[in-house]
C-alpha cells in the first residue's frame, strides 16, 4: 500500500514538472500578444494625423454701391490732323541758291523759303519790257499818222480809203502793246516765282533738295515738278474720330441743347486728365456700309504748338445731363469672356456673383449701367480670397469719388 502510494506521488512529481514548460511558454505568448497589441495601438496613435480645423472666413471690405449724378457720355479714340497741309513745289526750274528755314522749325506767313537763280528770268523781263517799249512807240505813231489823215481827209486833200488803212495799223499798234504788256506780266511772274515763301503759318518739314541743285517747276503742273519740302498748319488743329452706328443714335437721341450741343474734351494719348476742349464742327453724311461707323471731326487750339498732326487722343463727349448712377472701384469688377460681374454678400455673409452692365470710367470708379441695386453689400477689397457660395467676414469700407480723375 505504501509502496503504490509512493509511486503516485512520483507520477505526480513527474507530471508538474512536464507541465510547468507549457504554462511558462503559454504565458511568453500571452505576453508577446500583449505588446504587439500595445504596440499596434501606439503605432497607429503615433502615425495617425487629426483633421485640420477649418480656416476661419476671409475678412474682406464691403459697401454698397456709391450713388451720384452723372452726366452720360461717350468715349472715342482719334487722331489728330492738320487744319491745312501742301507740298511745297517750285513753279519755275532752275538752280536752287538758298535754303532760308530751319528744318522742322516754325515759319511764319510770307517768309522766304527758298531762291531759285533769278537771273534768266530777268533776263526775258528786260526783254519784255523792251518790246512793250517798242510796242508803244509803234502805237504813237499810228495814232499821229491816223490823226494826219483824218485832217487831210476833212481837206479833202485825203481819202478815206487811208483814213481807214490809219485806224487799222492803231488798232494793230494797240494789239501789239497789250501781247507785250502781256509779256511782260509773265516774265515778271516767272521771276517772282524764283522765291518762294510760305503760304500759311506752320510747322515746315525737312528741305528736300539742298542749294546748288537744279529744280523742275511748272506753273499748272503739266510736267514733273520738283518737291522741295512740306508745310503743314500748327493752329488750330483737328482731331478725327469715327463713330460706331450704336454711338452715332446715341448721340443722336440724346445729344444736349445749347452751349454742350458741340463740346468735346480731350486726353493726349498718355495723359489720362481730359485737359482740353473742342468743337464737333462735322458730322458725315453717311453711315460706312463697309465699316458700319460714321466719320466725325472735332476742332481744337494748339497755341502752346503740343499737339502733332498723326499723334492720338482720347475724345469725350456728353450726350446728356446728369442721372443718377452706381458706382464701384473698378478692381471690384470681373471680367470673363466679356461678361462683367461683381461679388455681393447675401444672407449669413454667404458671397454671390451677380452679373452686371458697365459703362466708363468717372472719378476713378467704374459706372455700372444694370445689374446691381443702391442696397447691395460690394466686395471691394479682398477679392482673391474670395469664392462664391462661401461665407466671409465682412469689413465695413468706403467708396470715394476722386474728382481729379472726372
Amino acid at each position: 500500500m505504501n509502496q503504490i502510494q509512493d509511486i503516485d506521488a512520483a507520477d505526480a512529481v513527474a507530471l508538474d514538472q512536464q507541465a510547468r514548460p507549457r504554462i511558462k511558454v503559454w504565458l511568453a505568448t500571452g505576453a508577446a500578444i500583449a505588446v504587439l497589441i500595445a504596440a499596434g495601438q501606439f503605432g497607429s496613435s503615433l502615425f495617425s494625423t487629426a483633421a485640420p480645423a477649418a480656416p476661419p472666413p476671409p475678412k474682406v471690405s464691403v459697401s454698397a454701391p456709391l450713388q451720384r449724378p452723372i452726366d452720360q457720355r461717350l468715349n472715342f479714340l482719334g487722331q489728330f490732323a492738320a487744319t491745312s497741309q501742301v507740298e511745297i513745289r517750285a513753279q519755275v526750274g532752275g538752280t536752287l541758291k538758298a535754303v532760308n528755314f530751319k528744318d522742322g522749325s516754325v515759319v511764319q506767313r510770307g517768309a522766304l523759303l527758298f531762291q531759285i537763280d533769278p537771273v534768266p528770268y530777268q533776263i526775258k523781263v528786260d526783254q519784255a519790257r523792251a518790246e512793250l517799249e517798242a510796242a508803244n512807240a509803234r502805237l504813237s505813231l499810228a495814232a499821229r499818222e491816223l490823226t494826219r489823215a483824218e485832217q487831210l481827209k476833212a481837206s479833202d486833200a485825203g481819202s478815206a480809203q487811208n483814213v481807214d488803212q490809219k485806224r487799222a495799223e492803231k488798232a494793230s499798234a494797240v494789239a501789239a502793246v497789250n501781247g507785250a504788256r502781256a509779256t511782260l506780266h509773265d516774265a515778271m511772274f516767272d521771276l517772282e516765282k524764283t522765291r518762294v515763301y510760305a503760304p500759311f503759318t506752320g510747322r515746315i518739314g525737312t528741305h528736300l533738295v539742298s542749294a546748288g541743285n537744279l529744280v523742275a517747276g511748272s506753273r499748272a503742273a503739266a510736267s514733273p515738278t520738283t518737291l522741295l519740302t512740306t508745310l503743314v498748319s500748327i493752329d488750330p488743329v483737328w482731331l478725327n474720330f469715327d463713330m460706331s452706328e450704336a454711338d452715332y443714335a446715341a448721340f443722336q437721341r440724346d445729344r444736349p441743347k445749347g452751349a454742350l450741343a458741340n463740346k468735346v474734351e480731350v486726353a493726349l494719348g498718355g495723359d489720362g486728365a481730359f485737359t482740353r476742349q473742342g468743337t464737333l464742327d462735322f458730322l458725315d453724311n453717311s453711315i460706312d456700309r463697309a465699316s458700319g461707323t460714321i466719320h466725325a471731326r472735332a476742332t481744337l487750339s494748339n497755341a502752346d504748338t503740343t499737339l502733332t498732326p498723326g499723334a492720338f487722343g482720347r475724345v469725350r463727349l456728353a450726350v446728356s445731363g446728369a442721372r443718377p448712377a452706381l458706382l464701384v472701384p473698378d478692381a471690384a469688377v470681373l471680367t470673363d469672356q466679356g461678361d462683367h460681374a461683381v461679388y455681393i454678400v447675401g444672407k449669413d455673409n454667404m458671397v454671390a456673383q451677380k452679373k452686371v452692365t458697365i459703362g466708363d470710367l468717372r472719378g476713378g470708379l467704374r459706372v455700372v449701367t444694370s445689374g446691381l441695386s443702391a442696397q447691395d453689400r460690394v466686395v471691394i477689397d479682398g477679392i482673391p480670397a474670395v469664392k462664391p457660395g462661401a461665407p466671409i467676414t465682412p469689413q465695413a469700407g468706403a467708396i470715394r469719388f476722386d474728382a481729379e480723375q472726372d
